[in-house]
């Protein structure tokens, strides 16, 4: 049966649909991007800092659904212009150091709110 997974430690849905949906092990979050749970958006900012703004509300998210980094089987990055790639991988790599997930990155047309990055994840929970 699916679960709905709401934190105020990440920003809320501005849309029809959840942080995260869980169904059994399995946790999948929405896309998270460069915006503070209160909503100040950071789509100004250095990729680098969008990026780890983005991976904490991820891990909120996560926390949320009773999951940590080490339990992320796949990630998805989303980026505005895949130039920033090596600037996001650099701080992406602080948060899967060990064990990495498997990760695609691919450049978007164009992000929600004019952000550079968006990161989803599926996880296990044990």
């Amino acid at each position: 049966m699916k679960e709905i997974i709401e934190t105020d430690a990440a920003p809320a849905a501005v849309g029809a649909y959840s942080q995260a949906t869980a169904n059994g092990d399995l946790v999948f979050t929405a896309g998270q991007i460069p915006m503070t749970p209160d909503g100040e958006l950071l789509a100004d900012a250095d990729i680098d800092v969008q990026t780890e703004r983005a991976l904490d509300n991820l891990v909120a998210v996560l926390a949320e659904a009773g999951t940590t980094p080490s339990d992320v089987c796949k990630v998805t990055v989303f980026l505005a212009d895949i130039d920033d790639f090596e600037e996001m991988n650099r701080t992406y790599a602080d948060y899967f150091d060990e064990e990495p997930p498997a990760r695609s990155a691919v450049q978007a047309g164009a992000l929600p709110k004019g952000v550079g990055v968006e990161i989803e994840a599926i996880a296990v929970r044990e």
